[in-house]
């Protein structure tokens, strides 16, 4: 016969393992972050700078980030068409908005609008700017060098957690 304790630490270990299915470690603002496991998208974004998660930007976002490689953010990140396809997909089908709930994110983004940079999303700007989180200060203590270095503040970032270190 199974006792209530037993009941309910199955539940919790099952309600775990449904959590980190659906959507991977939880981010500092309760979101989950899935951590990108597709070895091309990480070698190839890799190669340049922090493998941006897929679940921080709407699919739109990763779908103009995609096709403007040629001038990817003042330099030329051209890809060969099938490797660009490849991670264009991988983007899309990871991006905030996939799953059919907006992610948490996206709070504020109107739904037409298509930033190109995770630090124009509202929601970025909240968590960070309004709270003096990248100040230039704060910045040099850290050693970043752009406000889209999340590794200098979140050294876990890459694997989906955004707690503040």
């Amino acid at each position: 016969m199974k006792t209530p304790i037993t009941i309910l630490s199955q539940t919790a270990g099952a309600l775990a393992i449904v959590a980190i299915a659906l959507g991977g470690p939880a981010g500092a603002d309760g979101s989950n972050y899935q951590p990108v496991k597709d070895a091309i998208v990480l070698k190839e974004c890799g190669a340049c700078h922090m493998t941006y998660l897929p679940g921080l930007l709407p699919a739109r976002s990763w779908t103009a980030i995609m096709t403007g490689l040629k001038d990817h953010f003042g330099e030329n990140a051209e890809l060969d068409a099938e490797t660009a396809r490849r991670i264009g997909d991988y983007l899309t089908a990871n991006a905030a908005d996939s799953r059919g709930v907006r992610s948490e994110a996206l709070r504020g983004l109107p739904q037409s609008s298509a930033p190109l940079r995770i630090t124009e999303l509202p929601w970025w700007l909240q968590k960070h700017e309004k709270k003096g989180r990248v100040s230039p200060a704060t910045m040099k203590r850290k050693g970043a060098k752009l406000r889209s270095d999340c590794v200098a503040c979140h050294q876990d970032a890459a694997s989906g957690s955004y707690d503040d270190d």
